[in-house]
């Protein structure tokens, strides 16, 4: 009797857990904590030194060490996005921007433009099923036909008046935009040459674009950086914006007046060695220079540059305006301020006229198309410029990259941009 009474012995009872045991047990606690440490195992790779040093940096040639990692099935997204400072995108409206620490000149009244005014309602709205109803008048209609039969001639005057108003909303809509020139498919012929010169024998040195106006020419090395998963440089940033500008005085019609400062311009007047230098770009826009002055430009055109990433400023002259294009998604408030001062002195110095730029906005895009990669910022800039000098608006995406690459390699070795 006195072994039954053992707690050891009997069938049903379980033996009480430590209190001061752990809450997991097991294979089962070893294994969380296993998965507690997974994210530490997989650190960001830092920049590599060619990507700080080479502007057409193959992105895709990196990756290709870092493939079979789940983390990297977003074609190098997050790898980029570790490299860039890309801070949360600040969509609130502020009436008024403080004056900057560093001497930036005046404040910025900052507006926040929605491109489409219906989708902003419905989105600020509360989630509810919206029911539709019978416009209230044609209730009270029902009511009163009751008493007055006189009233049902009213039926026909509504929908008449409805007819009508039909029409003039109709009439009221903007044109569609034709963009069908943007997107004309390269031939068989044209494939061949855009194959041949991205990946064709030859030496690496040999020159197959020569601007003779701006002194900028292309070798076969440089325009590797179009190919898919490459870095755009300098050099073909810059030949393609002189092929917009040649483009607009060529047909000035069908573009806007811009004008289009190359990759060096912001980093000369902004990062000079005491910071804001509007002295070393003064000569930049003479009128003997450009034949014209930056104040009879409908925008104008500034590519920014940060260590690895490509963004755009635009300076629209007609509606007062500053916008910062950022591929990522990205706002830097810093660059429309200097711009901001610049613009300022430039027209003083060559117009000699005032103009305020406190009063000037800045405009934060909720619907410009972003990119979806690790190499395409650059390519996302040049689409912004084209598109914006054309007054047209932002209607590609990230599935066109790869056939604006191929009609930029055209445009280039042709020396015409259509």
């Amino acid at each position: 009797m006195t072994a039954l009474a053992s707690p050891f012995l009997l069938p049903h009872r379980r033996r009480k857990r430590p209190l001061d045991d752990s809450h997991f047990h097991g294979p089962q606690r070893h294994r969380r904590r296993r998965l507690c440490l997974c994210p530490a195992a997989f650190p960001s790779p830092p920049i590599p030194p060619e990507a700080a040093s080479s502007p057409a940096f193959d992105m895709g040639g990196f990756l290709s060490f870092l493939r079979g990692k789940p983390r990297h099935d977003d074609a190098g997204l997050g790898v980029y996005r570790g490299w860039v400072d890309v801070r949360s995108r600040d969509l609130s409206v502020a009436t008024a921007m403080e004056d900057d620490d560093a001497g930036f000149g005046p404040r910025l009244v900052v507006r926040r433009r929605v491109g489409d005014p219906r989708k902003a309602a419905l989105e600020a709205a509360a989630p509810r099923p919206r029911v539709k109803r019978e416009p209230y008048y044609k209730e009270a209609l029902e009511r009163m036909r009751s008493h007055d039969k006189r009233l049902g001639e009213l039926a026909s005057l509504v929908n008449l008046e409805e007819e009508k108003l039909a029409e003039l909303r109709k009439a009221a809509e903007p044109p569609k935009e034709d963009l069908s020139e943007l997107f004309t498919p390269l031939t068989a012929e044209e494939e061949n040459e855009v194959h041949n010169c991205l990946f064709g024998r030859g030496s690496s040195t040999e020159i197959l674009a020569l601007h003779e106006p701006s002194n900028i020419e292309v070798s076969r090395e440089k325009f590797r950086c179009l190919r898919l998963t490459a870095w755009l440089n300098d050099e073909v940033i810059n030949l393609y914006l002189e092929l917009l500008k040649e483009r607009e005085a060529r047909e000035p019609k069908r573009f806007l007046k811009c004008h289009f400062f190359n990759t060096f311009f912001y980093k000369k007047l902004a990062c000079g060695k005491n910071g804001y230098d509007y002295k070393s770009v003064k000569r930049w826009t003479t009128r003997r220079r450009l034949g014209y002055e930056l104040i009879e430009c409908d925008k104008i055109f500034v590519p920014v540059h940060k260590d690895v990433h490509w963004c755009l400023a635009v300076i629209n002259m007609k509606e007062r305006t500053f916008q910062y294009l950022d591929s990522l998604g990205c706002v830097d408030h810093h660059v429309p301020r200097v711009l901001a001062r610049y613009i300022a002195e430039e027209v003083k110095d060559k117009s000699n006229k005032e103009i305020d730029t406190s009063t000037w906005h800045e405009e934060l895009v909720d619907d410009i198309p972003l990119q979806q990669n690790g190499w395409d910022c650059g390519m996302f800039m040049l689409k912004y410029i084209d598109f914006h000098s054309r007054g047209l608006s932002m209607s590609f995406s990230q599935e066109n990259m790869e056939y604006f690459r191929k009609r930029t390699v055209m445009e280039i070795l042709r020396l015409k941009a259509d």
